[in-house]
């Protein structure tokens, strides 16, 4: 199957850049090789680029840092961060971050086609980044992991701030609980039975307002009336 974009790869490892871009231009898609942060700055800033793979172990400015960084300066562009780094926390460090998904090293082929071709599709329908959420009871602020409002400040768990901010980078999108699970938790949905993620929006609509998250029976969820990203 052949697709089409193009792709920077940004791994400072060169036998592993190398496998990274052979697999993308054989199923066809063009490649952008860079080794470190600031050499993808500089890329970027000059090429047409459709999507980041980022190495969350780069020197120096370690890749989380650097998916912040790509976020604040190519708002639309969609990152994958390739990590060795199986632990909860990281993962959702990542996603907080603004990046799109994750591969946990090792990975085959097949897998990162799969997830680059999924935040391709959800990129093209994204509104953009939001730094915040206006809802019912205040202001979710991403940058100080809290919700404000006039009782004072309300903590937000992480899994909290990471649930709502990919549904606002998603906003007008409903997002199957699936796609959630494996973006949000890092979990396989496959023969999952869980109800995590409905725990989850029940915390949300609790701290933020009912109508912060709405379910779309038989879908998903979607940000409801009282939420609006900017």
């Amino acid at each position: 199957m052949s697709r089409t974009g193009t792709i920077c790869v940004i791994e400072d490892d060169p036998a592993v850049r190398r496998g990274l871009v052979d697999a993308l231009r054989f199923a066809g898609f063009g490649t952008i090789e860079c080794s470190d942060g600031p050499s993808a700055r500089a890329t970027l800033a000059r090429a047409e680029v459709d999507l980041a793979l980022l190495d969350a172990a780069l020197p120096g400015l370690d890749g989380l840092e650097n998916a912040r960084e790509l976020r604040a300066s190519y708002p639309r562009l969609p990152v994958i961060l390739a990590t060795a780094r199986g632990a909860e926390e990281d993962r959702v460090r990542g996603l907080l971050g603004g990046a799109d998904d994750y591969v946990v090293k090792p990975f085959s082929a097949t897998e990162l086609l799969a997830r680059v071709e999924a935040v391709l599709r959800r990129a093209a329908e994204r509104p953009g980044d939001v730094s915040a959420l206006d809802v019912a009871n205040g202001v979710v602020d991403f940058a100080r992991c809290e919700l404000r409002g006039d009782a004072g400040p309300v903590a937000l768990t992480e899994k909290e701030l990471a649930l709502l901010a990919y549904l606002g980078r998603n906003h007008g999108r409903t997002i199957a609980r699936d796609e959630l699970l494996r973006c949000v938790w890092g979990l396989d949905p496959r023969g999952l039975d869980t109800r995590t993620v409905d725990m989850a929006v029940a915390r949300v609509r609790d701290k933020c307002g009912k109508g912060t998250v709405r379910t779309v029976r038989g879908q998903g969820y979607v940000l409801g009336p009282e939420a609006t990203p900017r």
